[in-house]
């Protein structure tokens, strides 16, 4: 059987025990290396406390604990108009961080909405100064821009901007089909130019190789023999030769030449 005074110890540990671990946890604050704690007594700020365990006085003293580290701020995609009057979805990702924190618990109420609003307005303003060639090529620039906009403000909020992203940038589909329909055109543009560079210096080598060849003597008869030569390797192929009509003519024909040997008699012979 359990002994009685084990229940009455327990009990009295219990009665005990729990109101002072309440009364400790009053006194009692743990900050963290990446925090930091305000005191503010009687409402009126007293001093920044560190990391470790912290004391207060309950019900005289109140500590608001902040943290250090980097904060990021997701800007949802909203529809923006460039300076070409083109409209753009954007959505963009803050990240800040606390480097003063008086300066971000007593100058401004909610510092995480402010530097949304801000963000938000931010990439309206520096989008609508710029063109749509612009926005797609200058990515970095635009964003370095947008975050030293609203860098001049974060300093007083206490905040530091480390940066500012644009994640993507999405356009209307009339205006996708217009940009395929010009880089298909540019690439066309591009296939002509090297077609016709190509083509031309072809007709330098031609020209030049002409010149050899007529320079030569027996240069072109031997070119023509090469290439009969290597036509004739192939059994299916069918080769014509071309030759002048000069040539043709002195050919001798056999029937034609006897036909051409007879004179034609000029009259009847006179009866004997």
């Amino acid at each position: 059987m359990v002994d009685a005074g084990f229940f009455g110890c327990c009990s009295s540990v219990l009665f005990f025990g729990l109101p002072l671990l309440v009364v400790v946890s009053l006194f009692v604050r743990v900050i963290y290396d990446y925090q930091k704690g305000l005191v503010l007594t009687l409402g009126k700020y007293s001093g920044l406390r560190g990391s470790g365990l912290q004391f207060i006085i309950p019900f005289y003293q109140e500590m608001r604990i902040v943290d250090l580290r980097i904060q990021t701020i997701d800007i949802p995609k909203q529809e923006v108009l460039s300076k070409d009057n083109v409209s753009a979805f954007i959505n963009a990702v803050v990240y800040f961080k606390i480097v003063n924190p008086e300066s971000a618990v007593f100058n401004v109420q909610n510092y995480s909405m402010a530097v949304y609003q801000h963000s938000q307005t931010a990439i309206r303003d520096v989008v609508g100064s710029r063109t749509l060639d612009q926005l797609l090529t200058d990515r970095k620039a635009i964003a370095e821009s947008i975050s030293e906009s609203v860098e001049k403000d974060a300093k007083e909020w206490g905040l530091d901007i480390t940066g500012i992203k644009i994640q993507d940038i999405v356009l209307p589909d009339t205006m996708k089909k217009a940009m395929a329909r010009q880089a298909q055109a540019e690439r066309e543009k591009r296939a002509s130019i090297i077609i016709s560079q190509g083509e031309s210096m072809a007709a330098e080598k031609l020209a030049k190789a002409a010149q050899i060849l007529s320079e030569s003597p027996g240069a072109l008869h031997l070119r023509t023999l090469q290439m009969i030569s290597s036509v004739s390797a192939d059994k299916t192929n069918i080769m014509n030769f071309v030759l002048p009509i000069e040539g043709i003519e002195g050919i001798p024909v056999p029937g034609k030449a006897a036909k051409t040997d007879e004179k034609p008699k000029k009259g009847r012979e006179a009866p004997g």
